[in-house]
């Protein structure tokens, strides 16, 4: 059997072909994934940033101002110092348990970042139950503080990590009945769905309008899920040392940081997404396009517009939640469980309540 060499080389041309294809079909899987991090990693340097210098000024003092311009380096001069800074483990402490904890609490934010969407078709996963993957995988961060305050073999550790746990079970409830009431109005679970059903009406048709009650509601539980004043009793410095964080050093210590600030900025996407609009901006009665004298928004400009609104809503809601923390007094443990369970809790059924009623009228 005579094999002609043309044909031989050109099957190792398709083959070799083939195998780049897919070498780049690979590549490209993960460069949406990749730029996602990066921008949240950013988002974190900006929100610490802000934070402090908004602290410094409803404090009335200066803020950080050496590290880069404007003290704008500052995080990252923290977070290379506890990235060097020993790695210490409690003598009679479960390791597995101390060591998992940082890793299952930053991990279970981060993948809620799947379904926020950014811009119009700027999203990771457009998933039929976006919102409630969200809430699925947050209440999964609580468990990793439990584990870090049982693996501390330290009364106050442990201490820190029942009250996460107890708290996240009390304000989850409420949260999620919200979530439902924006679900029945939209029709959908999907974020994507939620923001273009909101899209409708302009200015008006934002569910900050429709659902007053229910973003009250929201507003409060998100700001005790991501543990913030006046809900900050799981890390109480006057009671419990530093809670659950106690025993911790070096890069797992600067994890819970990193965990926090990335709770308080899902949360400001997740009420910017099923509140305001999401990436929609539009004045009563201007829309933006007719702002700028443009029949069509599309294409780079259209997307960078789009995340540009987002992010100007979220840190909008940063603002609020880091002003409260140097507004109001911490609550007591028994206040902050009163509050959800006999509070918010018949609130938020009410309101649920209502928007059903509301929806079956209206068919």
């Amino acid at each position: 059997m005579i094999i002609d060499i043309t044909e031989v080389q050109t099957i190792n041309s398709f083959s070799g072909s083939e195998f780049l294809k897919e070498v780049y079909e690979l590549i490209w899987l993960f460069v949406p994934i990749f730029i996602l991090i990066l921008g949240i990693i950013i988002g974190v340097l900006v929100i610490v940033w802000l934070e402090r210098e908004i602290s410094a000024g409803i404090q009335q003092r200066i803020g950080p101002e050496y590290a880069g311009p404007l003290g704008i380096l500052q995080a990252l001069a923290d977070g290379t110092k506890l990235l060097f800074k020993e790695d210490l483990l409690p003598s009679r402490g479960d390791s597995r348990l101390f060591s998992a904890g940082p890793a299952i609490a930053v991990i279970s934010i981060l993948l809620s970042y799947l379904v926020i969407p950014f811009g119009y078709r700027l999203v990771l996963a457009d998933l039929s139950i976006g919102v409630f993957l969200w809430i699925a995988i947050s209440s999964i961060a609580p468990i990793g503080l439990l584990m870090s305050g049982y693996g501390s073999n330290n009364k106050y550790s442990f201490s820190g990590g029942l009250r996460a746990a107890a708290q996240s079970i009390s304000y989850e409830i409420p949260l999620t009945l919200c979530v439902l009431a924006i679900s029945l109005l939209s029709n959908s679970s999907s974020t994507v769905d939620i923001v273009e059903a909101q899209s409708k009406y302009g200015f008006w048709g934002w569910n900050l309008w429709r659902q007053p009650i229910g973003f009250i509601v929201f507003l409060i539980s998100s700001l005790a899920e991501c543990e913030r004043l006046p809900f900050d009793l799981p890390e109480a410095e006057e009671e419990l040392v530093a809670g659950y964080q106690t025993e911790y050093s070096g890069i797992k210590y600067g994890l819970f940081y990193v965990a926090s600030y990335l709770n308080l900025l899902v949360s400001s996407l997740f009420v910017t997404v099923l509140y305001l609009g999401g990436w929609n901006f539009s004045l009563p009665y201007i829309f933006l396009p007719e702002l700028f004298g443009i029949n069509k928004i599309g294409g780079i400009f259209g997307m960078t517009i789009g995340i540009f609104i987002t992010l100007a809503k979220a840190y909008l809601f940063l603002f609020i939640s880091i002003a409260t923390r140097w507004t109001l007094p911490r609550m007591r443990m028994d206040q902050l469980l009163n509050l959800g369970w006999k509070f918010l809790l018949p609130i938020s059924l009410g309101n649920l309540l209502l928007t059903t009623s509301f929806q079956l009228v209206s068919l």
